[in-house]
């Protein structure tokens, strides 16, 4: 985004009467707050940072006690075992919500037992109303589904267990 397209933005945001307005776009997210200061001016923000480090918005985020355990759990049962040592993870690609279903009347894309081929579509991740698929790099067979269906996931998160023999 360019600067005349952000400077664009803010004169908009200010007109509209908005109080905040989030804007992410690939790698780019922008906030955009305004409000009363004590001199009764108005106050902008801007704030552009990457959107991929999740690890710095999950410690930003500690007030959020029920959902701060969940994620450090997935993480614990994910971990290889002896058994598991061999399981290939497939992991998120992209922040999202998780459905193993092409639409809520379709039947699930794979199952655990399933066996799989390189390309074939695992889930599917919606991102800002986009619906991406999200496609096997291995072939094998579904060991396990980490996230259940309409979850929210994030970036390199483990979302199926395959056994690439």
């Amino acid at each position: 985004m360019e600067l005349k397209e952000i400077q664009n933005l803010i004169k908009f945001v200010a007109k509209s009467g908005a109080s905040e307005v989030k804007l992410e776009m690939g790698d780019v997210k922008i906030t955009i707050r305004t409000g009363k200061s004590d001199d009764n001016g108005e106050k902008t923000i801007i704030q552009q940072v990457p959107a991929m480090p999740v690890a710095a918005q999950q410690q930003a985020i500690p007030a959020a006690a029920s959902e701060a355990p969940a994620a450090p759990e997935t993480t614990e049962k994910v971990a290889p075992t002896e058994e598991e040592s061999n399981l290939v993870v497939v992991k998120s690609p992209i922040i999202g919500t998780f459905y193993r279903k092409p639409s809520p009347d379709k039947p699930v894309f794979i199952e655990v037992g399933d066996t799989i081929s390189e390309g074939d579509v695992l889930c599917v991740i919606e991102a800002m109303k986009l619906f991406n698929e999200i496609e096997s790099e291995v072939s094998g067979k579904i060991v396990k589904v980490l996230v259940d269906d309409a979850s929210p996931v994030e970036f390199d998160q483990p979302l199926f267990l395959v056994d690439p023999s």
